[in-house]
């Protein structure tokens, strides 16, 4: 994502009484709720709205626009089928003079972020994460989205893991990067998914996933879902879970994964995990976008995934 992209202002201050404003343009019985910041994300704003609901306005990325809307027209019809809560779109706001942008009320899903509140129970964490991704990983109709980097072979990103792992190293923010290469190219040798596009969640990092009482209890930020090869939300095992819970997710996800499949997923965790570093270094600097709290989850997977490299 550029920074020209990331650097859109041209809405002016998201407030309280701008929500409110536009809450009594178009969805007046919602307007007299009690209101509050909830999350900056990368794309949107989220704000509390009463006990139950949430109201989410882009305020950066000019995509966020066609996210929210994709979310709006497929969230409704998967969300009955979802083990774990999600935000469900309730109402869509249109673009107006005052905000020219369209923006969701959905339902509020309680919880930590689990780069703030990791999962701790193993098993349980497992077993709620497999039963999740075996419910969403259904065949997807014909004008289901493609995604939008995550969609095709893994070897299509040889040059984005390239530039991730030697800008990490030169960083010295790397202990391995023999070992992280050397897993990272034999899940882009693995063969390619040949099964049907499946119903994927596409950005499960620990900033989507909520966390109650240690163990999973929510699933947020939709506005990467698309259909394709399940490879890609496999990959959360490796990022999401403690130490010794991922073989037990692998046994309880359906139907069990290929060993290619696998393979991918290793690859396409490394890619994640490599993000999350370098997100923690620009919090751990002061830079815009970054988030030091995505650090531990993202080591703590690149040592998973080659501790078999030294065996």
């Amino acid at each position: 994502m550029t920074a020209t992209e990331r650097d859109i202002r041209d809405i002016g201050d998201i407030t309280e009484d701008l929500i409110r404003e536009l809450l009594r343009e178009q969805h007046p019985d919602l307007a007299d709720r009690p209101l509050k910041l909830g999350a900056l994300g990368w794309d949107n704003q989220v704000w509390r709205l009463g006990d139950d609901l949430a109201v989410r306005l882009p305020w950066a990325t000019r995509s966020a626009d066609a996210l929210l809307r994709k979310e709006h027209a497929w969230l409704p019809l998967l969300a009955p089928h979802l083990p774990l809560p999600i935000p469900v779109p309730q109402r869509l706001g249109e673009p107006s003079e005052r905000f020219p942008r369209p923006w969701l009320v959905t339902t509020w899903v309680p919880g930590e972020p689990a780069d703030r509140a990791p999962a701790t129970r193993a098993a349980e964490s497992a077993v709620a994460l497999a039963a999740f991704l075996t419910a969403l990983h259904r065949p997807a109709p014909d004008g289901a989205p493609a995604g939008r980097d995550r969609g095709g072979p893994l070897a299509d990103t040889a040059e984005h893991f390239t530039q991730g792992l030697t800008s990490a190293t030169e960083l010295g923010l790397m202990r391995d990067p023999d070992a992280v290469r050397a897993v990272w190219e034999d899940a882009a040798a693995a063969p390619d998914w040949a099964g049907p596009r499946l119903w994927l969640h596409g950005d499960l990092h620990p900033a989507n996933i909520l966390t109650t009482d240690g163990t999973f209890s929510g699933v947020i930020d939709f506005g990467d879902l698309f259909a394709g090869d399940p490879a890609c939300d496999l990959a959360a095992a490796w990022i999401l879970l403690p130490d010794g819970a991922v073989d037990r997710f692998h046994e309880a996800y359906r139907p069990s994964a290929d060993a290619a499949t696998l393979r991918r997923a290793r690859g396409w965790a490394v890619l994640r995990a490599l993000a999350g570093i370098h997100i923690a270094d620009a919090g751990v600097h002061g830079r815009p976008g970054g988030k030091p709290t995505w650090g531990p989850p993202a080591h703590a997977a690149l040592r998973r995934l080659t501790a078999t490299v030294h065996q």
